[in-house]
């Protein structure tokens, strides 16, 4: 379970940003998981309240949201939805896809009071 040290370097990085923009207190911290990320969504809002202890994230709240996989297929070149669709085109019914969004994982938004 990686999420919990992933947790540890979102706080230092939250905290510098608090620092260098004087805010004392963060009431959401917003994050994008792609559907694919080695980030379990669930292990992140488990582990969230013990990871922002005694930081200024303490007392915030967590929001994430999903991005969805998508892909491309290099037979036909139709873009969809990879997980719904098990990997396969929606368009031709290939299997060779090159693999557009879903592994992302990104701090979005840091909301204030």
């Amino acid at each position: 379970m990686h999420e919990i040290g992933v947790l540890f370097e979102i706080v230092k990085t939250v905290e510098s940003f608090a620092k260098e923009n004087q805010v004392e207190e963060i009431e959401t911290l917003i994050l994008q998981i792609g559907e694919l990320s080695s980030m379990v969504p669930h292990y992140m809002e488990t582990l969230y309240e013990g990871a922002v202890e005694g930081s200024v994230l303490e007392g915030s709240s967590l929001q994430i949201e999903i991005i969805k996989a998508n892909a491309r297929c290099r037979d036909c070149g139709k873009v969809f939805p990879l997980v719904e669709n098990k990997g396969i085109c929606t368009n031709c019914g290939g299997e060779h896809v090159e693999l557009l969004s879903g592994k992302e994982f990104y701090i979005k938004e840091i909301v204030c009071y």
